[in-house]
């Protein structure tokens, strides 16, 4: 295993579900290695949006390069296709440098990006796509859940009823090419090899019950972080709307709801809490199909150290 981060088709990743503490180990390895590191999470590409992602403090990223941070407004929009772009190029300049690419984050979808390439998909079309949220604003998600059933029963199956954001993309892809979304999601490779291998480590944690405590705990920092007045502000603006990508993100979602009426404070903490202990379950399901991770328990209390020492150890470095 040792010099496998020498490889230069392999990538040195810190996986793990939401507040599995990743950009502490990511942190303490910094100290011990020359890391720049590279956000893999589809959140923090959105400026003015800090507190309700965890994004990292100005100090955290004066300490450590970060990159793919602060790269979009929340009225625009961002693809995988452009994650694997951004990626290459920050890991390129990195490499470059000397120093080595530290991918970090729990967005499954760019991780399966850069470790298998992209499928032949066809580009968004705004019109399809309007006349879906129009539909669905009508009859509820639940009914386009069942839409894509009758002609994607494949992908309808891997979505949750309320995932609106997947299911109106396997629909748009159904309406405007004729194929189904789960037709198209191919490797490239024939042979089923990635495109890229991942060096894989994985903060996990042993008990669900202390991750979901830990989740509830940075929701309420948060909210006395003035998170509730973050979404306040981006309101306010007027050209945004619970329907895009950046406001359907967790806990802002439950927060524009509470700001519209349709929750009280308590309700509102509650589905954040529980929609955010669903983003962590599928991250987990995810990572457990990764056979080759290297899993390192997040609710030991050295967990940060362990993950320094499997680093130092692929890298052939002694400490």
């Amino acid at each position: 295993m040792k010099a496998a981060i020498d490889a230069p088709e392999s990538l040195l990743c810190l996986m793990g579900p939401t507040t599995s503490g990743k950009s502490a180990a990511a942190l303490a390895l910094a100290r011990h290695m020359p890391i720049e590191i590279v956000s893999v999470d589809s959140a923090l590409i959105y400026r003015g949006m800090d507190i309700g992602t965890a994004k990292p403090s100005p100090a955290e990223r004066t300490a450590v390069p970060h990159h793919l941070i602060d790269l979009i407004d929340p009225a625009g929009t961002y693809s995988a296709a452009r994650f694997v772009h951004d990626a290459d190029a920050a890991i390129a300049a990195i490499r470059a440098r000397g120093n080595v690419p530290l991918l970090t984050g729990g967005t499954m979808l760019y991780f399966k990006a850069l470790r298998d390439g992209l499928d032949d998909m066809p580009s968004s079309d705004l019109a399809v796509r309007a006349q879906i949220e129009r539909e669905a604003a009508d009859e509820g998600w639940a009914a386009m859940h069942r839409k894509l059933s009758a002609v994607d029963a494949d992908s309808a199956a891997r979505l949750a009823p309320l995932d609106a954001q997947r299911i109106s993309r396997a629909l748009e892809v159904w309406r405007s090419s004729g194929q189904t979304l789960s037709s198209l999601q191919r490797l490239r490779h024939a042979d089923g090899m990635p495109v890229r291998p991942l060096i894989a480590l994985s903060l996990e944690p042993s008990d669900r019950s202390v991750l979901h405590a830990r989740i509830a705990m940075r929701l309420d920092a948060m909210l006395a972080a003035g998170f509730v007045d973050e979404v306040i502000a981006l309101k306010r603006r007027g050209d945004l709307h619970e329907r895009m990508p950046s406001m359907r993100c967790v806990g802002y979602r439950q927060v524009w709801d509470y700001l519209d009426g349709r929750s009280d404070t308590e309700t509102m903490r509650e589905h954040a809490i529980a929609a955010t202990r669903q983003l962590a379950k599928r991250q987990i399901t995810w990572l457990r199909s990764m056979p080759d991770r290297i899993v390192v328990d997040c609710l030991e209390d050295d967990a940060a150290e362990r993950v320094v020492a499997v680093a130092l150890e692929m890298a052939g470095v002694a400490d």
